[in-house]
């Protein structure tokens, strides 16, 4: 696999999500809130989280050269959650989004990774657009989402969806 990028912040450490993650992606997919605001990937063993690396993650990571990063605190290298930038279907444009095991819920890792992740996409990737999408009853991530910035612009339903969801924008280009 390419070298892509790993990013930095003062407490964290974004890297792409490898099939050596599949432990940690099985355990995140299935946690309640997971199921409950992203929906349920039927990744029932660490066997299928790998597979589920492979098949969903990867090909974008190796197509645009970002994707789902594993989100690691620097003082104990350990798991906390995801970040992402992701070329979804059925939604025009890249979105940012994110997921914590809950014991990490709180603490501002989530504002923190995906403040980096906007940055790069800005100043590292060339992005002028970001996106995100939330869960109507989400609304720990509906504060996030505009705690960094992006506005509420419409309701849609995804491809195979039944719920549909907020659709938030931000321009890039006003920050650069």
């Amino acid at each position: 696999m390419p070298d892509h990028h790993t990013f930095k912040t003062q407490r964290l450490m974004l890297r792409p999500t490898a099939p050596e993650d599949a432990a940690f992606i099985f355990e995140l997919l299935n946690t309640p809130k997971w199921l409950q605001f992203i929906g349920d990937r039927k990744v029932s063993s660490i066997e299928a989280a790998g597979e589920y690396i492979r098949e969903k993650m990867l090909p974008q990571l190796e197509r645009l050269g970002f994707s789902n990063y594993t989100v690691l605190r620097k003082e104990d290298g350990a798991k906390l959650g995801t970040c992402g930038l992701y070329d979804r279907q059925g939604v025009e444009g890249i979105d940012i989004g994110f997921a914590f095991l809950p014991e990490y819920e709180k603490k501002g890792y989530a504002f923190e990774a995906c403040s980096e992740l906007m940055r790069a996409a800005r100043e590292d990737l060339g992005l002028t657009h970001i996106n995100a999408i939330t869960d109507k009853d989400n609304f720990a991530s509906q504060k996030l989402v505009e705690k960094l910035g992006l506005g509420f612009t419409k309701t849609l339903r995804l491809p195979g969806e039944e719920k549909e969801v907020l659709f938030y924008e931000k321009s890039l280009e006003k920050e650069k």
